[in-house]
């Protein structure tokens, strides 16, 4: 059992971590809590103009800000915008704050995922397949040393993988309500 006050899903977009949080939450009875949804309404911005304005380092400000905010509490899933792990002391406090989901999927399916998706800066642009590589080659090294428990999603409808983790959490996450010093 991994003690923990909050459960956190990572990975890359199009991995699920919205649609199955919202699931798993319910399930657990935890409070759902999209990191990036929170950061657009905070900024009273849509990520795509907090990017143009202020760039993509403008945005993980923001991130940052919100998810030590976020991590402060208990007793939430918190999914995490994909590039949340970039950043050393967000590796910090979600690994100090959080039992860590990393839920995995290949570039083929976040292309298939995502081939409709318009709103996502980082693939606004004709090489989509290029960017994710490179995002991932990047990125998944982070999210396994994160990682307390990782489901690759590939194979599974949202059901399905919540199904998965539900058996999975049972028998390794303990969740920590000890208030916080």
């Amino acid at each position: 059992m991994n003690p923990a006050p909050n459960l956190i899903l990572i990975g890359p977009m199009g991995a699920g971590k919205t649609c199955i949080g919202r699931r798993l939450a319910e399930r657990f009875t935890l409070d759902f809590v999209d990191a990036d949804q929170a950061i657009v309404e905070a900024a009273g911005a849509s990520i795509a103009t907090i990017f143009e304005l202020s760039g993509e380092a403008g945005f993980r400000q923001h991130e940052r800000q919100m998810l030590q905010g976020l991590l402060a509490g208990r007793g939430q899933l918190i999914s995490t915008g994909g590039g949340a792990v970039l950043d050393a002391d967000n590796r910090q406090a979600i690994a100090t704050r959080g039992f860590v989901v990393y839920l995995r999927v290949s570039v083929a399916a976040q292309l298939e995922r995502l081939a409709r998706d318009r709103t996502r800066p980082l693939l606004q642009r004709p090489d989509r397949e290029q960017v994710l590589l490179d995002m991932a080659a990047v990125r998944d090294p982070l999210y396994q040393s994160l990682a307390d428990l990782t489901l690759d999603t590939d194979l599974y409808t949202p059901a399905e993988a919540t199904a998965q983790l539900v058996l999975r959490l049972a028998s390794q996450w303990q969740r920590l309500d000890i208030p916080h010093e």
